[in-house]
């Protein structure tokens, strides 16, 4: 279920809301999270412990040139491959970001035309 209903997308607020945090940095901690209700159902609570962080993630697979000039074609280096979705990417990043905490869900906030945001809940075991 997404945020935002088709006629939300033009509404100055949401589209200041997105510039704005394409400014800030891939990954960031946040105070509170945007969509409190789902973050909720989704396990959050406002105590100790519990950390929220946005992050962005950008749209669209991944294209890259052919190898040529014999060179090995498994020694390539692909990232990610296409069965993650691109909110288990964003998980995976933040769990890198904050090594001394657990990923405990994520949820949509919003997307522009290059970035797809997510809210990760992140619980100090």
């Amino acid at each position: 279920m997404a945020l935002y209903t088709l006629t939300d997308w033009n509404k100055p607020v949401y589209k200041e809301k997105v510039r704005k945090w394409s400014r800030e940095p891939v990954v960031n901690r946040v105070e509170r999270p945007s969509r409190l209700k789902r973050a909720r159902s989704l396990g959050y609570r406002a105590k100790q412990g519990y950390v929220i962080a946005r992050t962005r993630i950008k749209k669209g697979g991944r294209k890259r040139e052919t190898i040529r000039k014999g060179r090995k074609p498994s020694k390539s280096g692909i990232f990610f491959t296409t069965e993650q979705s691109l909110q288990a990417i964003a998980e995976k990043r933040v769990a890198r970001k904050f090594p001394n905490m657990e990923v405990l869900n994520s949820y949509y906030v919003g997307e522009s035309g290059t970035h797809r945001y997510y809210e990760v809940i992140l619980v100090d075991t």
